[in-house]
């Protein structure tokens, strides 16, 4: 593998990773002002070039927030094809998107700290 192909590879997972813990939040976010249905979440995902994922993770990732009672569905007629469920955000999705950010900027500054705070050590 050349350096600049493993250097890309291993920013990939990073991101991938990074991605994972967050992408929840990011769907709950996007149903804050209405509902949307599948395709629509990950075009807007997509906007974004690190959050854009896969049907094969966000249909998953929609079940397992109705089980939790995180979102909500409904199936609509489509004008242009088959209906299509939509999603939107119940009171205790808005719940844990509202813990959400009230964590995020605690926890990006405590990563930040490491990443650009020098710090002590053995040498």
């Amino acid at each position: 593998m050349v350096p600049g192909e493993a250097r890309n590879e291993a920013i990939g997972k990073v991101a991938s990773q990074l991605r994972k813990g967050v992408l929840e939040y990011c769907v709950l976010a996007l149903l804050r002002d209405g509902p949307r249905y599948g395709v629509e979440i990950l075009d807007e995902l997509a906007a974004v070039s690190v959050m854009t994922t896969s049907q094969g993770t966000i249909y998953p990732l929609l079940s397992r927030l109705r089980r939790d009672g995180l979102v909500d569905t409904e199936l609509r007629e489509s004008a242009t094809g088959p209906a299509r469920r939509y999603y939107t955000l119940t009171a205790p999705g808005r719940t844990a998107l509202t813990e959400f950010a009230e964590s995020w900027p605690r926890f990006r500054d405590g990563v930040d700290h490491f990443l650009t705070a020098p710090h002590g050590g053995s040498a």
